[in-house]
Formats: structure tokens, C-alpha cells, sequence
């Protein structure tokens, strides 16, 4: 995706019907063949058929256990006490921590997959870190965030107990400690606290959204609303709302008719559906 500049202006409209993406070989999508149409509140772009087939040659799902590549086992902070382990391959860089919307992180080591994989599995049930977390977690989080080097010290702290476990693998080179912050290139100062921050639910045909950047964190995008402020949704007035931008998949965009937002709008008050335990997958 694009960066979005804070400032920038979006009026864009969801036109026909979602459609699944298909499946990604050899770098590049290959057209869904069964032509599936997807509901508007899910943020996967896939049919069950082609997740499956992409799941037939994944490494989040285990079925490329022979891949060559070598491999990066991090630390992603979201939040005080909300730390993940997880692994990328070391080509991406940190591609996946912009991602996922790492607050920061700081690198473990680098290795072989299966030893990267030991090393994550290591963390969890040694130490307790999760190597995945809910999104509404996430998103509360960065309302109130510490200065940076709080964010640091704990991702200090953490990395020095993960490398001091017995058992850690032979095979997984150590990363020394350099801890990295995304706050600067999110945006993270522009965040309103969370219970001021609404969430644009799933689009449907001709839905609208119009509203400026106000910053980006990974998929989310928040968003200065027009016509959709806070205290209910689609009522009248500018709110900052964030807006899934995995929700866009799969939807043709065309430009916005009206001046105001029409899609869905959710307020803190009103939130409570049962999206809160969500949780994102690992790569």
C-alpha cells in the first residue's frame, strides 16, 4: 500500500460487488477462478478455496518447512506489557513490523526457519509472549503510549531475558540489541486516546468515505471524518475514525459523489459486537 501523508484528502466510494482476490504465485495474484463474492466486514481477501490452496505453500501455516531462506526472530512492542515474538524472512527486512504496526521492535536472531521457529516457540513457553495479539488491544494502546525510551528499556529488558534462555537454538546467529521506533513514521503523536476514536465498519455498494489522513499504522488508517463525528454513527460533525484498510480489498473504488462520509461508523460507546478479541494472523 501507499503511504498516506498526513493531510492528504480521501473521497472514494465502494462500487459492484467485493470480490476475492484470488491467489498470489510467483509474485504476482492469479485471478480467483470461482469468481467469489466477499462480505463487506471481513478483513481477509481470499475465499475459503483460495486460502486454502495459499495455505498449501505458507509459511505461517508450516507447509514450507523447506524453505532456504534465512530467517529474523523479533520483538514487537504495541503497548506497556503488550510484546509479541514472531519471524520474517530476513529479505523483507522490516517490512512485516511496518506491517502488523509495531510500535518498535528489536531483532532476536537470524537463522534457518525451523530454527527461527524453535526459538519463537521458545519465548512463549518459556516467557509467555504471545506471538500474536488482538487487534482492539493493539489500537488501544496508542492513545497512550510512553515516551520512547520507556518503549525501549522494556524491549531492552525483554530482549536480554529471551537471550539468556536455555535452549535457545545453535543453528539462530544472536542479534545484539538495537532497539527501532515506528512513532514518528505512523504518526503515532496524531492518535487520539481510544475511547475518542471511532472504528468505519465494513463497506457495502455505493458506501462513501470522505475525510483527510490524520496518521497510518499498519492496516489502519485514521481518518478526520467528514459527517461522521462522534456520539453516534453517521451522525453529523468531523471525528477521527480508523478504518481497516484490509476492509478496501477486493472493492473497486471510484470517486465520491457527496461531501460526507456514509459508511458505517462506529463510536467507543457503541462498539461491542464482538470484534474486540480479533486477533491478526503472524506474517
Amino acid at each position: 500500500m501507499s503511504p498516506l501523508p498526513m493531510g492528504k484528502a480521501l473521497a472514494f466510494a465502494a462500487v459492484g460487488e467485493r470480490r476475492c482476490l484470488g491467489v498470489r504465485r510467483a509474485g504476482r495474484w492469479m485471478v480467483c477462478p470461482y469468481g467469489a463474492v466477499l462480505e463487506g466486514e471481513g478483513v481477509r481477501d481470499q475465499c475459503p478455496r483460495c486460502a486454502q490452496l495459499d495455505r498449501s505453500r505458507s509459511v505461517a501455516a508450516d507447509t514450507m518447512a523447506d524453505d532456504p531462506r534465512p530467517y529474523g526472530v523479533y520483538l514487537a512492542y504495541f503497548g506497556p506489557g503488550l510484546v509479541k515474538v514472531g519471524i520474517t524472512a530476513a529479505e523483507r527486512g522490516a517490512a512485516r513490523l511496518v506491517e502488523q504496526g509495531a510500535v518498535a521492535y528489536a531483532w532476536l536472531g537470524r537463522g534457518p526457519l525451523m530454527a527461527a521457529r524453535r526459538a519463537e516457540a521458545l519465548l512463549g513457553s518459556a516467557l509467555g509472549i504471545p506471538d500474536r495479539l488482538a487487534k482492539e488491544a493493539k489500537r488501544a494502546a496508542r492513545g497512550a503510549l510512553p515516551p520512547w525510551p520507556e518503549r525501549a528499556a522494556e524491549l531492552a529488558q525483554l530482549h536480554g531475558v529471551a537471550r539468556g534462555l536455555a535452549g535457545w537454538p545453535e543453528t539462530l546467529e544472536p542479534v545484539g540489541c538495537e532497539p527501532v521506533d515506528h512513532g514518528e513514521l505512523f504518526g503515532l503523536a496524531r492518535i487520539p486516546a481510544a475511547g475518542e476514536v471511532g472504528e468505519v465498519g465494513g463497506l457495502t455498494a455505493g458506501a462513501e468515505i470522505v475525510g483527510e489522513v490524520v496518521a497510518g499504522v499498519g492496516a489502519d488508517v485514521y481518518l478526520r471524518l467528514a459527517g461522521a463525528g462522534g456520539g453516534s454513527a453517521g451522525s453529523a460533525g468531523n471525528g477521527v475514525a480508523v478504518l481497516d484498510a484490509r476492509l478496501l480489498s477486493g472493492w473497486v473504488l471510484g470517486a465520491a459523489r457527496g461531501s460526507v462520509t456514509t459508511a458505517p461508523v462506529w463510536w467507543a460507546a457503541e462498539r461491542g459486537t464482538g470484534r474486540e478479541g480479533e486477533q491478526e494472523g503472524l506474517f
